[in-house]
């Protein structure tokens, strides 16, 4: 029976190539040193002693030739001591390397987070090695989630405005409704492992798209401007200024009008298309999130979007086509909140969800073209809301409710109005009195 399908497998069976180096070095240096030896015992005469160079060259000789066999039966018997921790399985899982380039490559350098703090990827390396090697005769189940993953990979890096972009779509639903048909437990999990990791991409990639506008506009402000906003309450006083600069500088524009021009096309250019990627990946994270919700993993998605609290502070400043999917997808979210028949949602998760997102439930523009929630939507996730705060112990509602009321009465909308909630939490705290 052949071997599992699985990239530990696959590391092992590759050759292992530090080791290699090791070992043609090591026989190149035993090559010589035999024939250095061979030509001083040529060289002298037979009655005539070695001097203790020539014995010196002899011991190296031989304890070179044990290193090659030492090295030999190492790279025979052993090849895990060449596996590289450094790559796992999860930066497979996450990650891959294609033709058309990586997210990475399309963006300014100096505008993406650190490696540290975002290690999603994968730095070099092809998929196709993990995939040709020796010991298979057949395809797996683990080979399939692979492929799937790949499929869903591949997503992020293709533009929409691409024809292929409706057909990798399009070969990631086919896999999945034909995984969903057998109905069996090993294939709806390769569906949502490969949609979870999915969704921790595509939510990756939108904050770093976010980011980057963010920056570009920051920047037009100079120092000044991210000094303020840096401040307590920076944030509310930084538009003002940001506007008396800009009169300023209108003023003086006759001193720098060439310079500023080009200045400024450059910014609108990031910042455009900063916006128009964040939009792309906004939609394929709303997509996801309706296809773990369609196969029964919505609780990773909601484990994960608990955790989101980078993107839920810039999504506050994200356009308003971007706000619009990013609340779709939290109203989706919140929906399967107080769901019970395949899993319980926890405390922590519970708690994490309503303090992250319900400020931008109150903050982001509702729809001017079009409405973002249906007003059903928006009772039935109210109703969501209310109901998981009651779950929660008092001290975990003080702090949703007190931020609740901070962000509902400096708001321009008025949903989500958890007034009911609040007026509960207040009678449980007047009947400890009594």
């Amino acid at each position: 029976m052949a071997p599992d399908l699985d990239i530990e497998y696959a590391y092992k069976t590759r050759p292992p190539s530090l080791l290699n180096s090791i070992f043609m070095y090591t026989v190149n240096m035993a090559a010589k040193t035999l024939a250095s030896v061979a030509h001083t015992s040529q060289a002298q005469d037979t009655d005539e002693k070695w001097k203790t160079s020539d014995h010196l060259k002899f011991m190296v000789m031989l304890l070179t030739w044990v290193t090659v066999w030492v090295l030999r039966v190492l790279m025979d018997h052993f090849p895990f001591i060449t596996y590289s921790p450094s790559y796992n399985n999860n930066h497979y899982l996450q990650g891959f390397s294609s033709p058309l380039g990586s997210f990475d490559s399309l963006l300014p350098s100096s505008l993406w987070p650190s490696s540290s703090s975002l290690s999603l990827w994968p730095s070099s390396g092809s998929s196709l090695d993990l995939i040709l090697y020796e010991g298979i005769d057949g395809p797996s189940v683990k080979a399939l989630g692979r492929s799937l993953t790949h499929v869903l990979a591949l997503l992020n890096e293709i533009p929409a405005t691409s024809s292929k972009y409706q057909f990798a779509m399009t070969m990631a639903d086919t896999i999945m409704e034909g995984n969903a048909r057998h109905d069996h437990s090993e294939l709806l999990q390769v569906n949502q492992t490969a949609l979870s990791s999915a969704f921790a991409r595509t939510s990756t990639l939108l904050y770093r798209s976010l980011q980057i506008s963010n920056q570009s506009q920051d920047d037009s402000g100079g120092w000044p401007i991210r000094t303020i906003k840096a401040l307590p309450f920076g944030s509310y006083v930084a538009p003002y200024v940001k506007g008396l600069s800009f009169c300023f500088n209108t003023v003086m524009s006759w001193v720098d009008t060439g310079v500023s021009r080009l200045q400024k096309k450059k910014e609108e250019g990031a910042d455009e298309y900063g916006e128009v990627m964040a939009e792309k990946l906004a939609q394929e994270l709303l997509w996801i999130t309706n296809k773990l919700r369609a196969y029964g993993a919505v609780d990773q998605a909601l484990v994960q979007w608990s955790h989101a609290s980078a993107l839920a502070s810039l999504s506050l400043t994200a356009s308003p086509r971007v706000q619009g999917l990013i609340v779709k997808i939290s109203g989706i979210l919140f929906g399967d909140l107080n769901r019970q028949d395949y899993w319980m949602v926890t405390r922590e998760v519970k708690f994490k969800l309503l303090v992250l997102w319900i400020p931008l439930f109150c903050h982001a523009n509702n729809g001017v073209a079009y409405p973002i929630l249906s007003s059903f939507e928006k009772v039935e996730i109210q109703r969501e809301m209310n109901e998981a705060i009651s779950s929660l112990p008092a001290i975990d509602q003080e702090v949703i409710l007190t931020n609740w009321v901070q962000d509902f009465a400096v708001s321009a909308s008025d949903w989500p109005n958890l007034q009911l909630s609040y007026d509960r939490w207040c009678q449980s705290a007047r009947q400890l009195v009594t």
